[in-house]
């Protein structure tokens, strides 16, 4: 009975495994291949057409009223969804965690080698559902997720990643691949589902699995779109540290590359909402509801009762701290870079098979060197319980804590190896940076830690799992850092010195020489650790790890996103732009624009044979001069192509009057992460393709315009601070219409413009 049990799950496993697919098509199908298999880039401009003239012409004040209301509604939904989201991830990964811990301390009471058995069979079985999932389900939720999210809030869209089933696979994913052991955390995986859940509440829910309710599709441009998953970001960083304040600002310094006071005030509100709902859930796990890891395993990481006071002495070492964080991060990034591009290059183009078979080989070697190198480490004797009294020496099996009792000869000694690795990440590092914990830790060990646990978060990098560096980072900075406290303590002989402290200071100027964050980091690490007198040190070492890792390399999210092939602007334009023009940039290009009534076939024709998406409409003046009638584009011809009800049987101009009910402004609403139409999808006959359009009602009759002889570096600035897509080139005019100056903008909205006599240049120039 039991054989044929067993052999009819070897031929289940053979049958899920045969229908794996062996190669990306399936992927590449659902991102939709057609023309937006790649990155696109966003329209952040207003698209000033007829239609969105005549709609904003009949929107009044209660409109107004009710469109600004829900956008802070919206905001709440995203900081209840990204903390509930939080506290599940958390809670799954804590109890399963646990489980596995209970269970493999309960059976090494009998035989080591047997809890080993149940303690890889527990990591594979969370890695292989965590790789799975992503493989089958949402290809789009592998990695951390940030450098597609910078790039969609810099203006770039990359297909998938932003869908319902993105969001489905980032939370079940991270909570398979931190609960399997990996060296890797939840944290990016949190931003990234933050962004969207702000994604699809934006857009009104999911039109795919019908949660759309009208009432929510209200925000229909890719600008307000942005802001929601500005606020989702904010909140995802808020969720994964309990730092309202530095979720802020990590949006405001590393995501995001258009600011504004009233989009501060929203992701302030909702990253407060964060809070709330995280410190309930914390409020309720304080009662033991949460399973095996009371605290619920959230981030926090209370060092108050630490080091009160630093000497002029500690400088150096500080310092010290921060130029290793700098190396090891530059290191770190430049180690990864190159183990993702051979992952995503070579080794993942040979199938999701071969991803499976990546990460589960990634967590057998993960579960041998966590549970071996323990077993090589003679234990230490506990602590003196007379003298720490409030220490738990050794802890019981399966409770977070310090001093863990693994391959001990006396019930009274402490194996301070497994300290680090039979523990949550989480619990590890609190573990580091405790206080009053001296020589807790041999140099020995945690030196072998850190050179092991370095090498498995590179070698790790780049799987197909949901994946975060944050705890990663904190986890190797800790260690060293913990080493140097300990040398201080050793050479300076103070008492009031504390090795969590230095661990601290470590965990920081590791994440700024490898992510390049100055401002959040520090307050998050300040908010998480509840020590504002820390502060000034956090910021030493975080200027010093900054500046020494921007001389080897640039920040890890740019780095990730220059391989994936994400076009990013960064924030000031390069050099030898100032000695070129816009004409230089495009002078190789062959300006591709349709007349003003257009013949149908035309327009297919240009649209199957270019892949642009923004064409100028250009029109001929009373003397046959060109004249530039402005910019049309190709999302919204490809929606007019469909509906078919704009062709006429002439070339002559239509009545703007007579479209007035035949198109909406949602129409023409790109659904959200690129999946929209495409022209091998759209079927005319030889009569359709013979008509005309006229395309004057739905091009933008005011795109932004820059003379030819502008220099590329003053093009670039004004691309990216107003956040467009297109810019016309354009001869320098002949004449001068006005010029507008602060004081003309400064009108009344009870002021009648045509009565008002304004001491502007503009007037003057009418003389």
């Amino acid at each position: 009975m039991l054989s044929n049990h067993f052999q009819n799950g070897i031929e289940t496993a053979r049958l899920v495994w045969s229908q794996i697919p062996r190669s990306e098509e399936e992927e590449l199908a659902e991102v939709g291949r057609s023309g937006n298999g790649g990155a696109e880039s966003l329209d952040y401009e207003v698209i000033e057409n007829y239609a969105y003239r005549e709609e904003q012409a009949q929107r009044g004040k209660l409109y107004v009223w009710y469109y600004v209301m829900l956008k802070w509604f919206f905001s709440l939904l995203i900081g209840i969804g990204t903390g509930l989201s939080a506290v599940f991830i958390n809670l799954a990964v804590e109890n399963f965690s646990g489980w596995k811990y209970a269970a493999t301390f309960s059976i090494i009471q009998h035989s080591y080698f047997a809890g080993y058995l149940v303690y890889i069979i527990f990591n594979l079985g969370l890695v292989f559902s965590s790789v799975f999932i992503v493989t089958q389900f949402a290809p789009a939720a592998a990695g951390s997720g940030i450098p597609e999210i910078k790039g969609y809030l810099n203006g770039v869209d990359t297909p998938g990643i932003l869908l319902f089933r993105t969001l489905i696979g980032k939370i079940f994913g991270s909570i398979g691949s931190v609960g399997g052991g990996l060296a890797l955390g939840k944290e990016g995986p949190l931003v990234h589902t933050g962004a969207c859940i702000a994604s699809l509440v934006g857009q009104g829910g999911s039109t795919k699995y019908h949660l759309n309710p009208r009432w929510l599709q209200v925000f229909e441009s890719d600008r307000d779109r942005r802001d929601l998953v500005t606020c989702g970001c904010a909140a995802g960083v808020a969720a994964a540290f309990r730092a309202p304040v530095g979720g802020v600002l990590f949006a405001l310094e590393e995501v995001t590359s258009w600011w504004r006071s009233h989009l501060m005030w929203r992701v302030f509100f909702t990253s407060a909402v964060v809070a709330v709902v995280v410190r309930s859930a914390m409020g309720w796990c304080k009662s033991g509801k949460c399973g095996h890891f009371g605290s619920g395993g959230f981030i926090i990481w209370d060092i108050s009762g630490g080091q009160e006071d630093y000497s002029f002495q500690e400088m150096l070492p500080m310092a010290i701290i921060g130029v290793i964080g700098g190396l090891l991060g530059a290191l770190f990034n430049q180690l990864t870079l190159y183990m993702a591009h051979w992952r995503r290059n070579y080794l993942h183009k040979k199938g999701n098979r071969v991803k499976i078979l990546d990460a589960c080989i990634l967590s057998l070697v993960t579960s041998l060197i966590s549970f071996g190198l323990p077993l090589l480490r003679k234990c230490s004797p506990c602590p003196d319980s007379e003298a720490n009294p409030d220490i738990e020496c050794p802890r019981p099996p399966g409770t977070y804590g310090n001093f863990v009792n693994f391959y001990c000869s006396n019930d009274k000694q402490y194996n301070d190896l497994a300290t680090i690795f039979f523990n949550t990440q989480d619990d590890a590092i609190r573990n580091l940076f405790s206080a009053k914990t001296f020589h807790e830790y041999s140099a020995k060990s945690l030196i072998t830690f850190l050179v092991m646990f370095y090498s498995l978060a590179v070698v790790t990098f780049g799987s197909a799992v949901p994946a975060g560096q944050f705890v990663p980072g904190i986890m190797i900075g800790s260690t060293y850092g913990r080493l140097v406290g300990m040398f201080v303590v050793k050479f300076y002989r103070k008492l009031n010195v504390e090795e969590g402290t230095y661990a601290l200071l470590g965990a920081a100027s590791f994440l700024g020489g490898s992510m390049r964050m100055t401002v959040s980091l520090c307050v998050i690490m300040v908010e998480i650790t509840n020590n504002l007198q820390l502060l000034p040190l956090i910021m030493l070492v975080l200027l010093i790890s900054k500046a020494v890792g921007d001389v080897f390399n640039e920040a890890l999210y740019d780095e990730q996103a220059r391989l994936r092939a994400i076009p990013l602007l960064e924030s000031r334009p390069k050099q030898y732009m100032r000695n070129m023009t816009a004409r230089d940039a495009c002078k190789n290009q062959q300006v591709v624009y349709f007349s003003r009534v257009a013949k149908v076939a035309d327009i297919v024709s240009v649209l199957r044979n270019n892949k642009h998406n923004g064409f100028p409409v250009v029109d001929h003046g009373r003397n046959q001069e060109p004249l530039v009638m402005g910019l049309i584009l190709r999302s919204h011809l490809l929606v007019l192509l469909q509906s078919k009800i704009d062709f006429q049987n002439n070339a002559f101009p239509c009545d703007l009057r007579s479209i007035a009910n035949r198109h909406h402004l949602s129409d023409f609403v790109k659904p959200v992460s690129s999946k929209g139409l495409s022209i091998e999808k759209i079927h005319l006959g030889h009569d359709e393709l013979e008509m005309y359009l006229d395309l004057t009602p739905f091009l933008n009759p005011s795109p932004y315009v820059v003379p030819e002889d502008m220099s590329l570096a003053k093009v670039y600035n004004l691309f990216r601070h107003l956040g467009l897509r297109h810019i016309f080139v354009v001869p320098r005019p002949s004449r001068v219409v006005g010029l507008i100056t602060r004081k003309d903008l400064l009108l009344e909205e009870n002021q009648d413009s045509a009565t008002v006599e304004l001491q502007s240049t503009s007037n003057r120039f009418t003389h």
